[in-house]
């Protein structure tokens, strides 16, 4: 099949492979992690703090992991970013074991995690050009989006009978051993990659900075295209993760049964379209198709709001999850090829970092409309608004003649 070409080349197999298994060990991780939260502390609060702990330095230290994972081997900087976390969950799970765990550790252990994700996220977007040739590009974004939605779908439920199982320390112990197999199989990598990276010693920091705004400046296809997406994130992504499980509970009186049918369905749709276009050889109007999925979705994400039955807002989230995956999918697919492999750690970067710069405002604005306006206003008033802005996009001819 077409969608496995790109593991046919050995480097990017044993990078999928490693990340597949790590993906899974993280989902692990954050049900237990969840669980352990709740007994430990029955706080919701301190739930957040958790997500805010490795949020906020990830997103600090983004430009500056573009910058280093160009100055430096990619597969370098994931592999020592994949040992510290591992390392760093090791120490979680024997604390653990020995009942010594407090929440501190776990604060102090998500920052490492947020510090460490600021090098590997922007490393992982540039790596995949250099170890896998242009034509497998779309097979090779589409697995690593699978690999992301299975885990996604089969790691809590995984996760929780681990839990009850063996306790929350077992699944810690496995997250620490998934690190250390990703680890493994990026170190029988490292001298297979490229080094053309491996540059410009006596460069500044800043100097590397600014050249990899420069360059988003100067491709309006992107300025445009990152700039929306910051804004989209808060009337998109708010409502999906804090004003959903309203909608079900109180609006359409249904229980967490129900809930997690929903959340399911939005992974079903992405890995479904992950599929498809895994098996696509050339994608063509790429601007057009991209914003038109995202359009779907936003159209999708309002009817959300009128439905009276669970089964509609399952099938809505269907939609909507392939809408997202598709026009994701391309965007990630489009960064690789058109910009230059010596600035994509940078522009990987400042794209992660101006999509999801307001993020957190949005899970604050959902919560806030969700109790003043109600769940199904929320995703209605959500809808539209991501609808305008996707529509926004559109009027510029540079994003309408990207192909």
């Amino acid at each position: 099949m077409r969608l496995f070409r790109a593991l046919t080349y050995r480097p990017f197999a044993l990078l999928w492979s490693g990340q597949t298994i790590s993906r899974m060990g993280d989902s692990l991780y954050q049900i237990a992690l969840a669980w352990w939260v709740l007994e430990k502390t029955g706080s919701a609060v301190a739930m957040g703090a958790v997500l805010i702990f490795s949020s906020v330095p990830m997103l600090l230290f983004l430009l500056i992991g573009g910058v280093v994972v160009d100055r430096l081997p990619r597969p370098r900087v994931m592999f020592a970013s994949d040992l510290l976390r591992g390392l760093v969950v090791a120490i979680v799970a024997l604390l653990a074991f020995q009942n010594l765990l407090q929440i501190w550790h776990i604060y102090a252990a998500s920052i490492v995690f947020g510090l460490a994700e600021a090098f590997f996220r922007p490393a992982y977007s540039a790596i995949v050009p250099d170890i896998a040739p242009r034509e497998t590009l779309t097979s090779a974004n589409s697995l690593t989006s699978l690999s992301n939605e299975i885990a996604g779908i089969g790691g809590p439920a995984v996760g929780a009978a681990i839990v009850a199982a063996g306790g929350t320390s077992m699944a810690f112990v496995l997250d620490a051993i998934s690190f250390f197999i990703s680890a493994g199989c990026l170190a029988a990598i490292l001298s297979m990659a490229p080094a053309e990276n491996e540059r410009r010693e006596s460069s500044s920091v800043l100097r590397d900075m600014r050249e990899g705004i420069g360059t988003v400046r100067a491709s309006p296809w992107l300025w445009i295209t990152i700039a929306l997406a910051a804004f989209a994130n808060i009337t998109l992504a708010g409502p999906f993760s804090v004003t959903m499980p309203f909608l079900i509970k109180d609006h359409l009186h249904a229980g967490v049964g129900s809930l997690g049918l929903v959340y399911s369905a939005i992974s079903l749709g992405s890995v479904l379209t992950a599929v498809w276009l895994g098996s696509r050889l050339r994608l063509r109007r790429r601007g057009i198709f991209t914003y038109g999925s995202w359009l779907v979705s936003a159209l999708v994400m309002t009817a959300i709001g009128f439905s009276p039955l669970v089964i509609g807002v399952a099938a809505a989230a269907f939609i909507c999850g392939a809408g997202l995956s598709i026009g994701n999918l391309i965007w990630v697919n489009t960064l690789q090829e058109l910009v230059p492999a010596n600035l994509l750690g940078r522009v990987s970067s400042i794209d992660n970092l101006g999509s999801l710069v307001f993020t957190p405002i949005g899970y604050g604005v959902a919560g806030w409309a969700t109790d003043l306006i109600g769940p199904s206003s929320v995703f209605i008033v959500g809808g539209v608004i991501t609808l305008c802005i996707t529509m926004l996009g559109l009027t510029h001819p540079a994003v309408r003649t990207l192909d």
